[in-house]
C-alpha cells in the first residue's frame, strides 16, 4: 500500500512539473509570437546637412567636430571681400537712382506748373512716365542693394537648430560650393525610435499605445507612445527590370520569414543620465493605450 501511494506522489509530481512547464511553454510562445515587442529596435534623429547658401574660399572654422551648438552660432565663415564690393556698388547705384528720381519728379512738377500754351499735354505724359520708370529702376536698385547685402550675411554660415557636430568636412581654405554639404549637425531635440515589428504583430499595435524603451547594455528604460506607422516597405523580392516589368523570381522557400515594419515611437522625455546616439540599438515593447 505504500509503495502504491509513493508510486502515485511520484506520478503525480511528474504531472504536476509537466503540467507546470506546458504552461511556462504556452505563455513564452504567446509571448513571442503574440505580443507586440522587438529586439531589433533604433534610436533616430533629424540629421540637418549644413550647406553654404554662396560660394567661396572658406576663411575659418569656429567648430569641431562632436561639438555642441546652440541655435545661431556661426559654424564657419566664407571670403566676404567680393560680396562687400558687390554691396558697395549696389548702394552706389542705389544713391544714383535716388538721385534721378528727385529730377524727374522735379521735372515733372515745373511741367505741371506750365501753361498749356507753353508745353503739351504729350510732354507732360512723357513726363510722368520717365518720373514712374525712374522710381522702378530705384526700386530694383534697393532690390538687388538687399540682395547684396543678403549674400554678405550669408557668408557667416550659423547653426539652424541646437545639436551636435557631426561629419565636419570643412577646413579654412577650402573652397565652399553653393548647396556642398560640409558638415551636419544633429538635432538635439529631435530623437525618436524605429522599432521594426513583424508584419504578423502589426495587429496589436494602435496609434497611441505606450511603449517601453530599453537600450543595449543598459537597465534604463526610456518611455514613448507610437506615433505611426509605415506604410510601405521595398518588396526586394519583386524588382523591376529595365522595361519597367516584375522580375519574379521563379523560386520559392517554404519557410517565410515575416516582413518587419518600421513603427515609430515619440519619445515622452529623455532622463538627463541616458545619453542618446542615433544609430544605438534597443528592445521596444508596445503596451495598451489603457495599460
Amino acid at each position: 500500500m505504500k509503495d502504491l501511494k509513493k508510486q502515485l506522489l511520484r506520478v503525480l509530481i511528474t504531472l504536476t512539473i509537466v503540467v507546470i512547464a506546458l504552461f511556462l511553454g504556452r505563455m513564452l510562445w504567446v509571448r513571442y509570437m503574440d505580443s507586440p515587442w522587438t529586439r531589433d529596435g533604433r534610436v533616430r534623429a533629424d540629421i540637418v546637412n549644413i550647406s553654404s547658401d554662396i560660394s567661396g574660399l572658406v576663411t575659418e572654422v569656429l567648430v569641431k567636430d562632436n561639438q555642441f551648438v546652440h541655435k545661431g552660432d556661426m559654424l564657419f565663415k566664407i571670403d566676404s571681400e567680393r560680396y562687400r564690393h558687390t554691396l558697395a556698388q549696389m548702394q552706389a547705384l542705389v544713391d544714383q537712382r535716388r538721385v534721378m528720381v528727385v529730377m524727374k519728379r522735379g521735372q515733372s512738377k515745373r511741367r505741371d506748373a506750365l501753361d498749356n500754351e507753353v508745353i503739351s499735354q504729350e510732354s507732360r505724359e512723357d513726363s510722368d512716365l520717365y518720373t514712374a520708370s525712374a522710381s522702378a529702376e530705384y526700386d530694383q536698385a534697393i532690390a538687388e542693394r538687399d540682395h547684396a547685402k543678403l549674400n554678405v550675411e550669408r557668408t557667416f554660415v550659423r547653426a539652424p537648430v541646437d545639436g551636435w557636430v557631426s561629419n565636419l568636412l570643412v577646413r579654412p581654405g577650402d573652397y565652399a560650393q553653393v548647396g556642398a554639404a560640409k558638415l551636419a549637425i544633429i538635432d538635439q531635440n529631435s530623437f525618436w525610435v524605429y522599432g521594426y515589428f513583424e508584419e504578423n504583430k502589426l495587429r496589436l499595435i494602435h496609434i497611441g499605445d505606450s511603449a517601453e524603451i530599453k537600450l543595449l547594455g543598459s537597465d534604463l528604460m526610456l518611455h514613448g507612445h507610437v506615433e505611426s506607422i509605415a506604410r510601405g516597405i521595398t518588396d526586394r523580392d519583386n524588382p523591376t527590370d529595365v522595361r519597367l516589368l516584375a522580375n519574379v523570381n521563379p523560386s520559392f522557400n517554404w519557410v517565410r520569414l515575416a516582413q518587419r515594419v518600421p513603427v515609430r515611437i515619440k519619445l515622452d522625455s529623455i532622463p538627463k543620465e541616458i545619453m542618446l546616439v542615433a544609430g544605438m540599438t534597443c528592445s521596444v515593447i508596445v503596451k495598451k493605450a489603457t495599460e
